[in-house]
């Protein structure tokens, strides 16, 4: 089998169902958004050691799961073409539940925060930051979807979320790694 199918070369693709439909199509943007994150994580993965690889790994097979389930949605008020399919997120309160216990759990490892940080310290934290400004578009893009297409509110949740740990592991990672935060002191004069 060739990598390659050519059937895209008009500028469409399949959604999950088997419906073409142009690659700008904003259920192909966000899955795109997604796999971006997705790449991303693996980046991250490839840095860290011990259980935040667990996590992320975990966290790169929901996504993988989200993307998909959001490229199946039905646009709001159009028939369904192709493959019945259901765009569940195979998301549960289980997972959110994880998220919010280890974002808890870095946080308490970590000095409580005074001021804004900027994103830097190690590379490891540098990474995760990135992780969460792309983690944050994904959601931007997800809200402007949900304006088209029934979007879970547990995804939102999750992706909202999911933000927050790349924020706390950021942190912790400085933290393990000796590295001070990058503060922002702002003077007006």
């Amino acid at each position: 089998m060739k990598l390659y199918t050519k059937l895209g070369d008009d500028g469409s693709t399949s959604l999950y169902g088997g419906r073409r439909v142009m690659k700008d199509d904003i259920r192909i943007e966000v899955s795109g958004e997604i796999d971006e994150l997705n790449a991303h994580i693996g980046l991250l993965s490839a840095m860290v050691e011990g259980d935040a690889i667990e996590m992320l790994n975990e966290i790169q097979a929901r996504l993988f799961i989200v993307g998909a389930s959001l490229s199946s949605a039905v646009v709001k008020g159009s028939w369904r073409v192709g493959k019945e399919v259901h765009g569940k997120s195979c998301l549960s309160d289980v997972e959110l539940a994880r998220l919010e216990q280890e974002i808890d759990r870095l946080q308490a490892a970590v000095p409580q925060l005074e001021t804004f940080v900027l994103p830097g310290g190690s590379v490891k934290a540098a990474q995760s930051h990135v992780c969460r400004t792309v983690c944050r578009r994904v959601e931007r893009r997800l809200v402007a979807l949900s304006r088209d297409v029934d979007v879970d509110a547990l995804t939102m949740r999750f992706v909202n979320r999911l933000s927050d740990y790349f924020f706390s592991l950021a942190l912790y990672l400085n933290f393990i790694e000796g590295y001070d935060e990058k503060k922002l002191y702002i003077t007006c004069k």
